[in-house]
């Protein structure tokens, strides 16, 4: 089940609640009976199994090196 947070608009009190998705959401503050508002955050999100690293990924293709750089355009002139 999530964990929901919330943050009292009356008194400032933050608590965390566990609560199912169909629970309703909580509205009075336990400490002072005040109203609360549910406080978003970001999600921290977890790769697990394969495919999510560099070194998952199927065999690269070897890389191409050129077996005869190119020539100078300018030759030297010999005399």
């Amino acid at each position: 089940m999530p964990t929901y947070e919330y943050a009292c608009t009356a008194c400032g009190h933050e608590f965390e609640v566990v609560q199912s998705f169909s629970d309703e959401a909580i509205s009075i503050c336990p400490q002072c009976q005040g109203e609360v508002r549910k406080v978003y955050n970001n999600v921290g999100v977890v790769f697990k199994g394969s495919g999510f690293y560099k070194t998952d990924s199927r065999a690269s293709a070897p890389t191409a090196t050129p077996s005869n750089p190119p020539q100078s355009a300018t030759k030297p002139i010999v005399d």
